[in-house]
């Protein structure tokens, strides 16, 4: 994807409000392990590099996949749809440990692109007017668009890497022969989030009814 490489020298990076810096924000497991500063295992998935291009683009990508899913296979999921981004942020962070990255936003901005893009396989999509093709080779597409432009992909195999895990374990392991569903959202989740279903045999107050009170019906005297 159109990122920028996510290797130490981003530390650099100016603060653009000169509230905090990048060194207060990134993955570094010493500092969070040993010296307990727990805010990194969140911020490094927020901060997308300085105001530009990149940054622009990251946002555009995060904002129209994750709207899209939520209105569309997320749609009255909200429990599960969370459940995705703490499975898909654990996983990263758990890589973390393993690869050079200090920020994960954009592996987690992918991460959400492959997953709509493998729940909307006939979807044809348009990359700035020069490619044409289906929606299962988005990804691929913008890495391959972030290869061109001198970029790391490692962040890019990433972001596919825990969107394929995720979607494998939610949509195609539950669906085979003696398949069974690993992922299930904990019930703390479905409280918070979800709304109760409603109970088809409650009979609700009358003022709880549509027009409230009957107002002015009664029996009829001497009946």
């Amino acid at each position: 994807m159109a990122y920028q490489s996510l290797r130490l020298e981003y530390l650099q990076i100016p603060p653009q409000l000169e509230l905090i810096t990048p060194f207060q924000l990134y993955f570094n497991p010493e500092l969070i392990f040993k010296h307990f500063q727990i805010w990194r295992l969140i911020t490094n998935f927020l901060f997308f590099g300085p105001v530009g291009f990149n940054f622009l683009f990251n946002m555009i990508f995060l904002y129209r996949y994750c709207r899209m899913l939520e209105e569309g296979s997320f749609r009255g999921r909200t429990a599960d749809f969370v459940f995705m981004f703490l499975f898909g942020g654990f996983l990263m962070t758990l890589f973390g440990l393993f690869v050079s990255l200090v920020f994960l936003g954009q592996a987690f901005t992918i991460m959400l692109v492959y997953v709509w893009s493998r729940r909307n396989p006939y979807v044809r999509m348009n990359f700035f007017g020069l490619l044409n093709f289906q929606a299962p080779f988005l990804p691929w597409v913008l890495m391959g668009f972030s290869l061109l432009l001198g970029n790391s992909i490692i962040v890019d195999l990433l972001g596919i890497a825990v969107g394929h895990i995720y979607f494998f374990l939610e949509d195609v392991f539950p669906n085979q022969p003696g398949g069974i569903r690993i992922l299930k959202t904990p019930s703390i989740l479905k409280a918070i989030f979800d709304t109760p279903d409603e109970d088809p045999n409650y009979n609700p107050l009358p003022e709880e009814r549509p027009g409230g009170f009957a107002w002015g019906e009664g029996q009829r005297l001497g009946g």
